[in-house]
């Protein structure tokens, strides 16, 4: 019989059936026999629409094995600005009302500190009402991630920003952080070390080598080169349609497809792009996929694409699907700079350029095409074994239980 251990309080604008790491984080915590709740709001993302069968008035509370989660009502994020922030603003209101009435009863909250950092204030609310820790796990730096976030460039929106995230930085017991990065960006703020615990994403279990599958759409008569996610500006995947223009102007025999899975805001755009540098052929477009269908779409793939825009933020910013790529054994080319750059670089998974950089990353897509199947599968070999040594699940959630257990 399992024996429950303490109570953890999990607040998260996204959950389930959102595909987002704190998924696996409150199931791996479930597993090891926390009591965990979540609260969430009504799942709308990356579409911005609420997803089919939920709403105000539908499916507010849902058991997802073992988890107790209860949404609370939030404006969906449609595809602007202006309705992005009142998503955010929805769901600060709805929790603030939330803490004042809740009769949840734990004993540490949890925060997962994904855009925007003030999803974070219901669960300290709460946690000052009740006087026990709030842990923060910091995904999204701000106020210096919010212009690329939001779009807002008024100064004084930045500041009042500034200062809310100041104020959940100071409230927050302790901050774990998924870059070494952020530790400086921190400290710059006046957040103390010894509340800083650095604390790497890792991939779920799903996420490993597989034999490569025929999946349709993926035709294995080409190069095939995957990007899974979200499709947003913070991507940078408009350097792609660049790329493949200059590939097929290097080597117009070139069997190269690019196979882009996933929605987000930036993908009329992106779709756009490859229209007006007429690359169609040399791109396959898929819709959202369920996150239990990447590991084949990625074993049916020779190499995964990673990239972000040139932005100080992004230099330290080491995004999740890097962990993803290296779990199952890809080959990687990205157009990164900063930590993800020194990731890749160390590891010896594959060949880095610059964002924005579309000669140097054409260059390196015929590179990794040109080379023979030993050559890749040592890349594959690097980057499963990189993946072990530094970003293996099970002795990350040990330094995580140390602070659960004081």
């Amino acid at each position: 019989m399992k024996v429950l251990k303490k109570r953890i309080l999990v607040i998260s604008q996204y959950f389930y059936p959102e595909q987002f790491r704190i998924n696996d984080i409150c199931l791996e915590l479930e597993k090891r026999g926390y009591e965990v709740t979540v609260i969430t709001g009504i799942p709308n993302y990356p579409q911005g629409k609420f997803y089919k069968d939920y709403g105000f008035l539908r499916q507010r509370k849902e058991n997802y094995h073992g988890i107790e989660i209860k949404r609370i009502p939030i404006v969906p994020r449609r595809q602007n600005y202006f309705m992005l922030s009142l998503n955010y603003l929805s769901f600060i209101i709805s929790g603030f009302f939330w803490h004042l009435f809740t009769n949840i009863e734990t004993d540490y909250v949890f925060c997962f500190g994904t855009s925007p950092i003030t999803q974070a204030l219901p669960g300290i609310w709460y946690s000052k009402k009740k006087k026990i820790p709030c842990y923060l796990y910091l995904q999204d730096l701000w106020p210096q991630s919010v212009e690329y976030v939001t779009g807002i460039k008024n100064n004084k929106i930045l500041s009042i920003i500034g200062k809310l995230s100041d104020y959940v930085y100071k409230n927050c017991s302790n901050i774990f952080v998924p870059s070494k990065g952020f530790i400086n960006a921190l400290l710059d703020r006046g957040v103390s070390r010894d509340k800083i615990t650095y604390w790497p994403q890792y991939a779920e279990d799903l996420f490993k080598p597989l034999d490569k599958k025929n999946i349709t759409g993926i035709s294995q008569d080409f190069f095939n080169i995957i990007f899974t996610g979200n499709i947003g500006i913070a991507q940078g995947l408009e350097i792609l349609p660049r790329a493949a223009s200059l590939i097929k102007k290097k080597d117009d025999q070139a069997k190269i497809k690019f196979n882009i899975v996933g929605d987000g805001r930036a993908k009329p755009e992106l779709i756009k792009a490859v229209c007006d540098l007429k690359v169609e052929e040399m791109f396959n477009f898929f819709d959202y996929r369920p996150v239990e269908e990447i590991p084949e779409l990625l074993a049916a793939s020779d190499v995964a694409f990673l990239s972000l825009k040139d932005d100080p933020i992004f230099r330290i910013t080491i995004p999740a699907k890097l962990q993803t790529y290296l779990a199952c054994g890809k080959p990687i080319v990205a157009a990164i700079s900063g930590e993800a750059a020194t990731i890749i670089t160390e590891s010896n998974a594959g060949l880095c350029s610059p964002p924005g950089d579309e000669e140097t990353l054409a260059n390196n897509i015929l590179k990794l095409y040109k080379m023979d199947e030993k050559e890749l599968a040592k890349f594959s070999e690097n980057a499963r074994r990189y993946y072990e040594n530094n970003f293996e699940k099970s002795k990350l959630f040990d330094i995580l239980e140390e602070y659960f257990n004081k």
